[in-house]
């Protein structure tokens, strides 16, 4: 019969000529009262067994009540509470540290005074000034008894009498959209920035995109659907000439994708492309040996060790940047280096663009599952699988003409891999994808090739 006992917990070889306390415990029989490891005591609790009793402090007290929990009580109840505790504890531990951090500003209780520094010198300063806009623009809200801060810095910057923050968000996302906004210099709407190409537009936008509570969505929704956006990218010589970079908007737009969308384009029509949201950057293909050559001894990305499995065909927002050597197939794309912000990026055309999209892994490896794809779910015609190809990639079927060249080009490609199966099969072997089973190596090697041709069309890398 269960019964609660009051023991005096002692032992001579663990600790002499010391009472350790009391603990009331909760036992059904007289051997189920806790045992004592014949341990050697650690420096640290023997130092403090060696103080009297009554003159131990709480800090001591706790030490000692800590040591016997952990290696002095034996009773079966106790140590499985103390595993249990000692695993809420890891899952917590594991927990805390899987969640991201971030680094929080936070006002001072009184600002730090603010000078005018001579020369621009620290050590010279001179007069005093305080937070506040310059007097040309809209004053900042603030009660007398406040002092302005962050908080109504924002909200001067989203009033109504402050057009400045929704002309210059819309402006960004026609550029998005067009190539080129109202106002071409996107990044300076200042005095040596340009006009607005159509100031009324820019305008009603604006003021339509606060008056929906900054939708941006909304926003992007009314401007694909638009009848300017949805017009023809086709245009005549002469009005080439009279309007080459499309400024009075007399045709739908047409430009060069950015490099992330070049990348993404590939993959996505290859049937590759990861459509997994959020996560950590990951560490796509580049060629060897580039951060060595800028990284320093002791940093943590002196080598580039490259991801493996999905994390390879992640969209390219997603992946790793190091600012000192970017991804070089990017760079060449004219991503920038995001050293600087960039709002408008530079576009060009070179003979570099063409080679790392022929001969990229990334972009050989998605030419040959665009490959295994045509062989797996178009018809058996050769006439058949061109067009199912080249309508994956453009959205559209070739005309005579094309698929005359994507049939001399597949039949030229399939005649050399027939007389070399080696070089066919090194071929659908770049990257780290394994080839389908089952598939004809020289059929997808030959149709890889067309594939790769196609992703490099004019078409596939150019929006409109």
């Amino acid at each position: 019969k269960a019964s609660s006992i009051k023991v005096r917990l002692r032992h001579e070889s663990v600790f002499p000529q010391h009472q350790f306390g009391r603990v009331r415990l909760s036992v059904t029989t007289a051997e189920s009262i806790p045992q004592f490891n014949d341990t050697k005591l650690p420096p640290e609790i023997a130092k403090i067994l060696a103080v009297a009793a009554d003159k131990r402090n709480d800090g001591q007290l706790t030490k000692l009540r800590e040591h016997f929990r952990a290696s002095v009580a034996q009773d079966e109840q106790f140590v499985a509470a103390r595993e249990e505790l000692a695993n809420l504890r890891k899952q917590r531990t594991n927990m805390e540290n899987s969640l991201p951090i971030t680094l929080v500003w936070k006002e001072r209780a009184k600002p730090r005074p603010a000078h005018v520094l001579h020369r621009g010198e620290y050590d010279k300063p001179g007069e005093e000034v305080f937070r506040d806009t310059p007097s040309a623009l809209p004053p900042l809200a603030v009660a007398q008894s406040e002092s302005p801060n962050r908080l109504h810095l924002a909200r001067w910057l989203l009033s109504p009498e402050h057009p400045l923050t929704a002309r210059v968000t819309v402006n960004r996302i026609w550029q998005r959209y067009f190539g080129i906004g109202l106002v071409e210099t996107a990044e300076d709407f200042g005095t040596q920035g340009t006009q607005p190409s159509h100031p009324e537009l820019l305008d009603w936008l604006a003021v339509d995109f606060r008056e929906s509570g900054w939708d941006v969505k909304r926003m992007q929704k009314m401007i694909v659907m638009s009848a300017t956006y949805r017009q023809s990218s086709k245009i005549a010589r002469e009005m080439f000439q009279r309007d080459p970079k499309n400024r009075l908007l007399a045709r739908g737009p047409r430009f060069r994708m950015d490099a992330e969308m070049v990348r993404d384009t590939a993959l996505a029509v290859s049937g590759l492309l990861g459509e997994a949201i959020g996560g950590p950057s990951v560490k796509p293909y580049q060629p060897p040996g580039i951060w060595e050559a800028v990284g320093y001894s002791d940093s943590n990305t002196k080598n580039f060790k490259r991801d493996g499995g999905a994390a390879l065909y992640r969209r390219s927002m997603y992946t790793f940047w190091k600012r000192t050597a970017p991804p070089p197939v990017m760079s060449t794309l004219d991503a920038p280096s995001r050293e600087t912000c960039t709002v408008r990026r530079s576009r060009t055309n070179t003979p570099l663009a063409a080679l790392a999209l022929m001969n990229d892994e990334q972009f050989v490896e998605a030419s040959r599952h665009l490959a295994e794809r045509v062989l797996l779910e178009s018809e058996t015609t050769d006439e058949a699988r061109a067009a199912y190809l080249f309508r994956l990639a453009t959205s559209r079927q070739p005309n005579e003409a094309e698929t005359a060249v994507l049939l001399e080009t597949f039949r030229k490609h399939l005649s050399t891999f027939t007389d070399d199966e080696d070089a066919a099969k090194k071929l659908i072997n770049v990257g780290e994808s394994k080839p389908r089973e089952g598939l004809d190596a020289r059929q997808v090697a030959a149709w890889a090739m067309v594939a790769n041709l196609v992703l490099n069309l004019d078409e596939m890398i150019t929006k409109g």
